[in-house]
């Protein structure tokens, strides 16, 4: 992390460190007891002690790019302009929400920071974008230093499975506002595309088809009705076996499994094949995600009937009793990334994706329309 505000700014060689004060003053009498920041609840301690923490996990991250070490008070980031024609920089920022709860109530903290990495950098690459760094920010009740340690480590080992930096962050201390068990993460990243390679509607043809990648389950979204339908009002405990996860999996584990990030198979995607369109499928589903990549005159037909989605859709869908429509447009369904790529191409994406150990099919096509997503047929279910 770059530097943490509401406890501690990290200290710096040949400067004051912790329990020195970079000022001298009084006049010279007896000091009365005087309230400090610690009996507000805020530990400039804990807070230097985790960045140190942090330290050794963010150091695999920094690409070549990357000017100056841990601690300043900005990032550093050299682009190297002459690389592009007409670079364009593309931004992002996104939170994991309440799958958090679910991190917190098993006292498991390292596998988060892997989804709020997958929500920012898979919607950068989304408009062909390479992710170049990411900022962290972790709020939290109290600063345990194994604890933001572990939240920060997750973090690291996604940006380094998405291939950006990790060039700074912030930790806030918030007493009185967040339990001390209690913390919330968010994270921006930036990345760059060339100007006549961005992704998206424009691109995009009829006669297209839609290739779909796995998720790796839930993701990070929906939680809220998960919680709701699952655990509210004791209807199941996250130390629950469910024998359709398999391997004595428990329904605790099953949440908590981290969000597929498919940035660097989507870029080395992007030099072997004509791609005209990532949709990163998130909030709103496969059909409120593809809609955004569809231009005026074409729609998608999608085709249910081509996969089989995840047991833990099918546990939410029936213990909490949603209905179908309500489950395609809260979660995934077992779609983490959709790609539109030329027909020429279909069978050569799918090739590449399969090589790269990554379970991907043909979903579906584009054909003239109005922009608009069709769902059809059913998924398998058993």
């Amino acid at each position: 992390m770059t530097h943490v505000s509401e406890r501690a700014s990290q200290s710096v060689p040949g400067q004051p460190g912790p329990g020195r004060q970079p000022w001298a003053g009084g006049n010279g009498g007896r000091r009365r007891r005087t309230v400090t920041y610690a009996d507000a609840g805020v530990s400039i301690h804990a807070g230097e002690q985790a960045v140190e923490l942090l330290k050794n996990r963010v150091r695999p991250t920094l690409r070549p790019e990357v000017i100056g070490g841990i601690g300043g008070f900005s990032g550093l980031f050299r682009l190297d302009a002459a690389k592009y024609r007409k670079p364009v920089l593309a931004s992002s920022t996104d939170g994991v929400g309440t799958k958090l709860t679910i991190a917190q109530a098993m006292n498991i903290h390292d596998t988060v920071g892997i989804d709020l990495v997958a929500m920012v950098v898979d919607d950068l690459v989304a408009c062909g974008a390479e992710p170049l760094f990411l900022l962290d920010y972790i709020a939290c009740g109290e600063v345990v230093p194994d604890r933001i340690s572990e939240i920060g480590a997750g973090i690291a080992d996604g940006c380094r499975y998405a291939g950006c930096a990790l060039l700074g962050g912030e930790t806030a201390e918030h007493p009185g506002v967040m339990r001390p068990d209690e913390y919330d993460i968010s994270g921006t990243g930036v990345g760059v595309v060339e100007e006549d390679a961005i992704l998206g509607r424009d691109k995009v043809e009829v006669g297209d088809v839609v290739i779909a990648m796995r998720s790796s389950g839930l993701h990070s979204n929906g939680y809220s009705l998960v919680r709701h339908v699952l655990l509210g009002a004791g209807r199941m405990r996250l130390d629950s076996v469910i024998d359709d996860f398999g391997h004595q999996r428990t329904l605790g584990e099953e949440l908590l499994t981290p969000t597929k990030i498919y940035a660097r198979d989507c870029l080395d995607l992007l030099s072997e094949c004509e791609i005209h369109a990532f949709a990163h499928v998130t909030g709103g589903g496969v059909p409120g995600n593809l809609v955004r990549v569809l231009p005026d005159g074409a729609d998608a037909v999608v085709d249910r009937s081509t996969w089989r989605p995840q047991p833990i859709f099918d546990l939410v869908r029936t213990k909490g009793r949603v209905d179908d429509m309500e489950m395609e447009s809260t979660f995934n369904m077992g779609v983490g990334m959709l790609v539109v790529a030329s027909a020429e191409d279909a069978d050569r994406t799918l090739a590449f994706l399969t090589g790269r150990g990554i379970e991907a099919w043909q979903v579906g096509e584009v054909i003239e329309g109005a922009g608009s997503v069709q769902m059809v047929g059913s998924h398998t279910r058993g």
